[in-house]
């Protein structure tokens, strides 16, 4: 099976963060097919004093969208992910989120695949489009390359 993830940090050592996350995510749910460039940008949806380094990488995996699910939020917590309980977006060392899982739809109250919030964030569309221009959305039935970025 094949999950799509974007990777962001913007506290600490923003790149050394997005190395240890692909190296752990690499033990733990599998190997990493493709990986698309690291881009700089401004947060979104909050303020913060530094941007974010985002990428997205696939990884070809054998475990189950909500295993996945548990191993993205134990390797955030390793590298010094701190949720609170406010309901904004705050800076965090290493953000993973699920894009995709082949081209399954799941809506369980822990995980919405496709992650409902690709198509408003350039910082996902872009290295996406780098490194699957032709994946079809699975309910926009759409090319990623298709998707327009947004304003």
């Amino acid at each position: 099976m094949k999950i799509v993830l974007s990777l962001g940090s913007n506290l600490g050592k923003r790149a050394e963060n997005l190395q240890k996350a692909y190296v752990l995510l690499e033990q733990c749910l599998g190997k990493i097919i493709a990986k698309s460039s690291i881009i700089e940008t401004k947060p979104w949806g909050f303020e913060a004093k530094t941007q974010f380094l985002n990428s997205v990488i696939v990884i070809d995996t054998d475990k189950n969208p909500s295993e996945a699910l548990s191993i993205c939020l134990q390797i955030e917590q390793t590298l010094g992910r701190i949720r609170s309980n406010a309901k904004t977006y705050q800076s965090r060392t290493i953000d993973i989120d699920i894009l995709f899982y082949n081209n399954l739809t799941i809506e369980t109250s822990e995980l919405l695949i496709p992650h409902p919030l690709i198509c408003q964030r350039s910082f996902v569309l872009i290295p996406l489009k780098e490194i699957l221009p032709d994946f079809i959305h699975p309910t926009l039935n759409t090319k990623i390359k298709d998707i327009p970025l947004p304003e």
